[in-house]
């Protein structure tokens, strides 16, 4: 008779489990080194002061 019940132990007969733990282990590594190079956020900064150039500029011209 076959024994269709949930595997037991830590048989994975899909591998999901062993995908899902290899993407949280390397996850914080590559957060890290994209934090510490520092371009993403040199790159908001400068967007978000652009940004607010560009609207006062708007505005000067609005009202001036």
């Amino acid at each position: 008779m076959a024994n269709n019940q949930a595997p037991q132990g830590n048989h994975d007969p899909a591998g999901s489990t062993q995908m899902f733990r290899a993407f949280v282990d390397e996850a914080p590594q590559g957060r890290q080194a994209a934090a510490s190079s520092g371009g993403p956020r040199i790159g908001l900064i400068l967007g978000v002061i652009a940004a607010v150039a560009i609207i006062a500029a708007v505005a000067w011209l609005a009202l001036g």
